[in-house]
């Protein structure tokens, strides 16, 4: 029988594309939401998704979710970046919960939050972690959690990442929250940080079928294991400026600094603001990640080119018109991305 997996946060960015991936590698997907009918509407292209009703922050709803499932994926977020102190641990604690009463895997998602500068600018997975951060210092406690539920008995995996994209869910990421405005076709580009400094971008479908070919090889894993994933590191960050302008056919598009004065000057009014704004010194100086381990762990690590990425990317948020979208002298067809990654 095929293995199940229960994703926690499916209508996010990593949860859909980690369904898509699942399912493509033989998997039984099962997710849990608040309003599932709604969520099952969103996510109307993958049929294929068991959806039943719970809340991530009540333990009893996700312990009954996971009843029979070999992993839980654990790709909840608050949206907008809301409440973090008061929701990311206690819903973890209740996946750790639920993961050990079910026998099953926890995959959790993990990013560079983790680290301060005395580990950049290239991060191995045993790199200190000294966070300077309210979001950091949480990440480094799920992390904790995690270890010690593997000691428990309870399988771990973490697959880190940088900035994630390639999503029609705007959700908690960089590149639909800053760069660019989705639904809006591209007139200029906003770009939070110095031009020349290199900056790491995950991919969002080819992280999931990274996570899912390891989840392939679950017996060669040790209990808790972590990998890098190195996605695309631009050596000039404003080199993602560039694809996006190129992608959407607009070279001559301005590129505008992102507004750290005013971020600043809201922060106490607008939450999502205070929490990126507290990001910043991950754009200061380059930050990338080693993936020597995956790769060799993997022998091939899944790696869209950044042009066509970003052009999914884009056509995902709504932000290229079909003429954008076709030049004549191409044939790319593109569908919703989680129909599957580009080798």
């Amino acid at each position: 029988m095929a293995s199940t997996a229960l994703i926690i946060g499916a209508t996010g960015g990593f949860g859909s594309e980690m369904a898509a991936a699942l399912r493509n590698h033989g998997w039984q997907v099962r997710a849990m939401h608040r309003k599932p009918k709604a969520a099952a509407r969103q996510l109307a292209d993958m049929p294929f998704i068991d959806w039943v009703k719970g809340d991530a922050m009540n333990a009893a709803d996700v312990k009954a979710a996971a009843v029979n499932a070999d992993l839980i994926v654990h790709a909840v977020n608050p949206p907008g970046y809301r409440n973090w102190a008061g929701t990311v641990v206690p819903m973890l604690d209740n996946t750790i919960a639920a993961a050990k009463a079910n026998g099953a895997r926890i995959l959790f998602p993990g990013t560079v939050y983790n680290f301060g500068p005395d580990a950049f600018p290239l991060l191995g997975e045993a790199s200190p972690q000294n966070p300077q951060t309210r979001k950091g210092a949480l990440r480094v406690e799920m992390e904790r959690r995690l270890r010690a539920a593997s000691d428990e008995g309870v399988p771990v995996l973490i697959l880190r990442a940088g900035d994630f994209f390639g999503s029609r869910y705007a959700g908690n990421n960089w590149f639909a929250q800053g760069l660019v405005k989705p639904g809006k076709p591209i007139r200029a580009v906003t770009y939070p940080g110095p031009h020349k400094v290199g900056h790491a971008w995950a991919y969002l479908p080819d992280m999931a079928e990274a996570a899912a070919r390891l989840l392939d090889r679950a017996d060669d894993l040790r209990p808790f294991e972590t990998f890098h994933f190195g996605g695309h590191w631009l050596e000039q960050g404003i080199e993602m400026a560039d694809a996006i302008r190129a992608a959407a056919r607009r070279p001559g598009a301005p590129v505008k600094k992102l507004p750290w004065f005013a971020l600043t000057l809201l922060s106490p009014f607008v939450e999502t603001f205070r929490e990126m704004r507290e990001m910043r010194y991950l754009w200061k100086k380059p930050v990338r990640l080693d993936n020597a381990k995956l790769a060799t762990f993997l022998g091939t690590v899944p790696h869209t080119p950044l042009d066509i990425a970003v052009r999914q990317s884009l056509a995902a948020l709504g932000c290229l018109g079909a003429g954008d979208l076709y030049p004549e002298d191409e044939r790319l067809t593109l569908t919703r991305l989680t129909k599957g990654t580009i080798q």
